[in-house]
């Protein structure tokens, strides 16, 4: 099939320079990609002058019941979605976290956006601060939306997730999104674009979607603008030193490499839950999406004595992972999603054996369930040790984005701090601790060059969503390597798509504009606020009642007058040595 373009409210088929796009697991051509003939002037128009001003006419709750519409249209088809991320190289339990977590977060949105948000099309930050001795004049600052674009450049490992995972909170603060997959999975992305163009939900103009290259489009973008971009620190660099970035100041989040880490605290000896859950925990990482993953763990930091242990309990469980063909019930890894990311893996495992011994795994010698191991790109899980991790450079600095992890030893919780922090700005580390104390040095000697910690123990083990799992509540990003980005983190998202102004001027004036009375603004005291219709009430109407002592009769009378007899307070012995009677 060739994939098409959703701009200007149509579908672009490809004309010329096609990229044709294979089955990771069986090396068969599924798809043609290509974006050429797109104007992408023309695309940016139509986001800020059709899409932009119909978003922002909608209150917050009503783009919530959009994102919530939305993801129950989506909800109803993911099945489709399902199919076709087999071929890229995706089990069952890897599809739900890519197509069922993108809806979550639809989901997770429109609830958030209908319960933590006001029904305006502005937000409040902080409070009123008085601005003079009598009150006269007073400020504070109010956030409103960007009248541009949001431009999203995802990464090939979440074709679902990766796009609505943006998506949500850019809508929800009123921008409009125009959204571009990477090419090698983009017939994912492409199916889930479809269905949202198809369904009518959306304003006209609020979502376009581009495959292929970008083109121009950078050289047309204003300081209205947001780029928020995930994949390759190399590329990401590229992008943020293009001169319109810096000459309109756009905004930009990126979220990139990352060599995440898990560390075995020293209390979380062999026998212990907590050594259970590291082992089970750096096995999952390894092997779903076959270790494709920005947040996986690369680098497993355990106390030195158990160095030997871990490996002897990493060794036995990753060797009872099955890979092959993603559709079958006993397949636990697919493939990575092409050759190509196959021989960049092997390069990197390559380095990475120049400072650590591989200890389980063969990439020449592996069993494929159900699949063409050459045509397909099948890795096993890899795993390394690295004996010296202090003097070692490659661990701390080369990601092979695969199913790749190396073990290294640390002598005391210093050395572990140091360690983690050689990664120069993670996603995320996850901590295996029952010890408070520990827990608690740890988090604060890692946490500034981190943008999420874990901690995990036999308290929680059984409900905690995983290390390598970003939340929609919770902020994923990370500070240096990983980009110096923020994404989700709930209604903080819309922050990256809004403008926060300080706001200055008479209460009366601010209590007008921001439909918030304001201390010093007039007090309207003609009848009590209750006696008005809804729709005659008026900031600054106001009822102060006379002073008077409450009586046991008051009480009396108005329980029975309500019917809240059943409350405490009518009840002698209820009351006594109550603190509240």
């Amino acid at each position: 099939m060739k994939l098409q373009s959703y701009v200007q409210g149509q579908w672009a088929a490809p004309t010329a320079n096609l990229t044709e796009i294979v089955s990771a697991v069986t090396g068969e051509v599924v798809a043609q990609a290509s974006s050429g003939g797109l104007d992408m002037k023309q695309a940016l128009d139509y986001a800020r002058r059709t899409g932009g001003p119909a978003l922002r006419r909608l209150t917050f709750h009503q783009r919530a019941d959009l994102l919530k519409k939305l993801g129950q249209h989506i909800t109803e088809r993911k099945d489709e979605l399902y199919k076709l991320s087999f071929m890229t190289g995706a089990t069952r339990t890897d599809n739900m976290i890519d197509v069922d977590g993108g809806i979550g977060t639809l989901f997770a949105y429109a609830g958030k956006g209908r319960r933590e948000l006001p029904n305006t099309t502005f937000l409040l930050d902080g409070v009123v601060e008085p601005l003079s001795k009598s009150v006269t004049f007073a400020g504070r600052h109010i956030a409103t939306t960007l009248q541009g674009a949001a431009v999203h450049i995802n990464a090939f490992n979440f074709p679902c997730w990766g796009m609505l995972e943006k998506l949500a909170p850019a809508l929800l603060a009123g921008v409009p999104v125009i959204t571009k997959p990477a090419t090698v999975t983009s017939y994912v992305a492409h199916a889930v674009a479809r269905m949202i163009a198809d369904s009518g939900i959306l304003p006209a103009g609020a979502f376009q979607f581009v495959i292929g290259s970008t083109g121009d489009l950078f050289d047309h973008l204003t300081c209205q603008d947001v780029v928020s971009f995930t994949g390759s620190a190399e590329t990401s660099q590229t992008l943020q030193r293009h001169p319109v970035i810096a000459r309109e100041s756009v905004r930009f989040i990126a979220e990139r490499d990352s060599l995440n880490s898990a560390i075995l605290a020293p209390d979380a000896a062999p026998g212990t839950p907590e050594f259970d859950l590291f082992v089970k925990e750096v096995v999952k990482e390894m092997t779903i999406k076959a270790g494709q993953k920005c947040t996986a763990i690369r680098r497993a930091m355990v106390p030195s004595g158990h160095v030997d242990a871990v490996i002897t309990a990493l060794r036995e469980k990753l060797g009872k992972i099955t890979i092959g063909d993603p559709q079958l019930e006993n397949v636990r890894m697919g493939s990575l999603v092409g050759l190509s990311q196959r021989r960049d893996v092997l390069s990197h495992v390559a380095t990475l054996r120049g400072e650590a011994e591989l200890v389980s795994g063969d990439p020449d010698n592996f069993t494929v369930e159900g699949a063409d191991a050459k045509r397909g790109a099948f890795l096993p899980p890899l795993l390394l040790h690295c004996a010296d991790p202090r003097r070692a450079a490659s661990v701390h600095e080369v990601e092979a984005f695969g199913p790749v992890c190396t073990v290294m030893g640390y002598d005391g919780l210093d050395d572990a701090i140091a360690l983690a922090n050689r990664g120069g700005g993670s996603l995320v580390t996850s901590l295996y601790t029952h010890d408070i104390r520990t827990a608690a040095d740890l988090s604060f000697g890692i946490g500034t060059f981190h943008g999420r910690l874990v901690v995990i123990d036999r308290d929680c083990g059984k409900e905690q969503t995983g290390h390598g799992s970003p939340m929609p509540q919770m902020v994923h990003g990370g500070p240096g390597r990983a980009g110096g980005g923020e994404e989700l983190g709930g209604i903080r998202s819309l922050q990256h798509y809004m403008q926060r102004t300080a706001l200055q001027g008479s209460p009366t004036m601010l209590a007008g504009i921001t439909g918030s009375w304001t201390k010093g603004a007039p007090v309207v005291e003609e009848k009590h606020p209750f006696r008005y219709h809804f729709d005659d009430l008026a900031i600054g109407q106001n009822f102060t009642s006379k002073e008077r002592t409450i009586t046991l009769e008051d009480i009396e009378h108005f329980a029975h007058f309500t019917g809240d007899t059943f409350y405490a307070h009518m009840d002698e012995e209820a009351t006594k040595g109550h603190p509240f009677f």
